[in-house]
């Protein structure tokens, strides 16, 4: 069971000391605009490009060519570093508070969420999907990616 209150210690501090639930604080906190964005995140969509599954909008043609290029034709290899996040990213600009418990809470969310989006879209195709939770050194290391399994 996941423990919110460690996640989001803000929770502890409302209502006088008292404390909110998780989903209360969604509602006093957040806003329509991010969930939108988060959105793009958590439920993404995919778009198919030369035999590849890639992120919409997370690449150009030069940027898969050049991959290409480095990974000598290796799609699998191509599309784990275009589809790769460093979760710290997420809030890179905004002043992350990104913390190891929050980075792989977020982690492991996205992995399942990718496992059944992409089995959703893409029935007929088998994917990996990747991220590693041991401790790292510094935080933009922790990343998720997925690719075919070819």
């Amino acid at each position: 069971m996941t423990d919110f209150d460690a996640l989001i210690p803000e929770m502890s501090r409302w209502n006088n000391g008292a404390g909110i639930d998780v989903d209360g604080w969604i509602s006093g906190s957040g806003n329509f605009e991010l969930a939108i964005g988060y959105s793009r995140v958590f439920w993404p969509n995919f778009v198919e490009y030369e035999g590849m599954v890639l992120r919409e909008g997370g690449f150009t043609a030069e940027t898969v060519a050049g991959w290409m290029n480095h990974y000598e034709g290796d799609a699998s290899n191509v599309e784990a570093m275009v589809n790769h996040l460093h979760l710290e990213t997420l809030h890179y600009y905004a002043g992350s508070g990104a913390t190891r418990e929050r980075l792989v809470y977020i982690g492991h969310v996205l992995v399942e969420i990718h496992k059944v989006k992409l089995a959703h879209d893409f029935p007929d195709r088998s994917f990996e999907v990747l991220f590693d939770d041991s401790i790292k050194e510094e935080l933009m290391d922790y990343q998720f990616t997925f690719f075919q399994k070819r």
